[in-house]
């Protein structure tokens, strides 16, 4: 295969204009030993890439491709690069560097090394900024490089390596399994993975939403139960003492009661937080823990070593993404952040067509 020397991408202007992309070529950063060279065939539009661009996590280096559910085939491969080849199918989440020796990478907890890099947005080595997935190509270390399973197809894949990730890491650390009951707040991206992958690995698991509007869909994803906090005024005390974890997906704080979500822990169960809901976060009270000793705490991402049992776990048990595809284009970029900014998906965007944009 042939690659370029730059790189072409639909990148964010600016803040004010921050949903109408641009296409520009770039310079990747220098091809170092254990890099390698991506294709890009999809990729997942994430809140991450809305959160960003849009001004809500604060500066951005503009112009700048975001994207970081990254699918496609290997073109060049530095000279220490073992693990894949040329021509190989692979993927890339949201993080492309970590130092490798601190002892956060050396336990399997490379996600909270304090050197870390996100695939997009960060400084690299040559300072060069690190561009993500809504481009021609990207360059990345092998290290955060995942051969895809056979079994998997791109576009059902693509969503799996930052929202899948993202709820599978806490489920594993956290005990789910046979014998452990796991609720899921918010049936959304993360949450709609939330369900299938606690099902999965064996847990009874129940959907928690304001309303009763997508119980059929938890149900189809494989929940056990649901619970519409809107609709019964005594969900909490119906169900208190009951999990052993909650994962909470929810995006928003605004009338979140936490302490009733908390009540619904068994003693010492653990309220786990992945969602970025943006503003000042929730308000937790000593008085709300007390009753049964339970945890809160939050998860980032997850390990090489998850992610790759997360991927055989999706292709042993046919799990798929609920997704909509999107042909990239500066149009079609745009659709897919606007809409997600709105909630109008069920439940992921996957930009595909890379060849029709940028060719061959």
């Amino acid at each position: 295969m042939v690659y370029p020397e730059t790189f072409t991408a639909l990148r964010s202007p600016s803040v004010e204009q921050w949903s109408d992309f641009q296409k520009q070529e770039f310079t990747p950063k220098q091809l170092e030993d254990h890099d390698v060279d991506i294709k890009i065939e999809c990729c997942g539009v994430c809140a991450s890439d809305v959160h960003k661009i849009s001004g809500q996590w604060g500066d951005t280096p503009y112009p700048l491709a975001v994207g970081h559910e990254i699918v496609g085939r290997v073109v060049s491969v530095g000279s220490a690069v073992s693990g894949v080849s040329v021509g190989q199918r692979v993927g890339m989440g949201a993080q492309c560097w970590s130092c490798g020796d601190c002892q956060q990478c050396k336990n399997n907890n490379e996600t909270y090394c304090k050197f870390q890099k996100d695939t997009y947005g960060a400084i690299q080595t040559d300072g060069t900024i690190s561009q993500g997935g809504y481009a021609s190509h990207v360059r990345v270390h092998d290290y955060w490089v995942f051969p895809i399973p056979e079994k998997l197809a791109s576009v059902d894949v693509a969503p799996m390596l930052c929202a899948g990730i993202t709820v599978y890491s806490p489920l594993v650390r956290n005990g789910a399994g046979a014998g452990s009951k796991v609720g899921v707040v918010g049936i959304g991206g993360l949450g709609h993975f939330g369900i299938m992958f606690a099902k999965a690995l064996g847990a009874e698991v129940w959907a928690i939403s304001r309303s009763d509007a997508k119980k059929e869909d938890a149900l189809k994803l494989g929940a056990d139960g649901f619970i519409a906090t809107g609709v019964s005024p005594n969900w909490a005390q119906e169900h208190e003492f009951s999990f052993d974890m909650i994962i909470s997906t929810a995006n928003s704080t605004e009338n979140f009661d936490l302490g009733k979500y908390l009540s619904l822990l068994k003693v010492h169960g653990k309220f786990i937080m992945v969602g970025l809901a943006p503003g000042d976060g929730q308000k937790v009270s000593a008085f709300d823990l007390l009753g049964n000793g339970c945890f809160i705490g939050a998860s980032h991402l997850g390990s090489r070593t998850e992610m790759l049992a997360m991927l055989d776990l999706a292709a042993e048990k046919g799990l798929k993404s609920w997704s909509e595809t999107i042909p990239i284009s500066a149009e079609g970029c745009k659709q897919g952040v606007t809409r997600l900014l709105k909630n109008d998906v069920r439940y992921r965007f996957v930009l595909t067509d890379y060849d029709k944009e940028f060719g061959q």
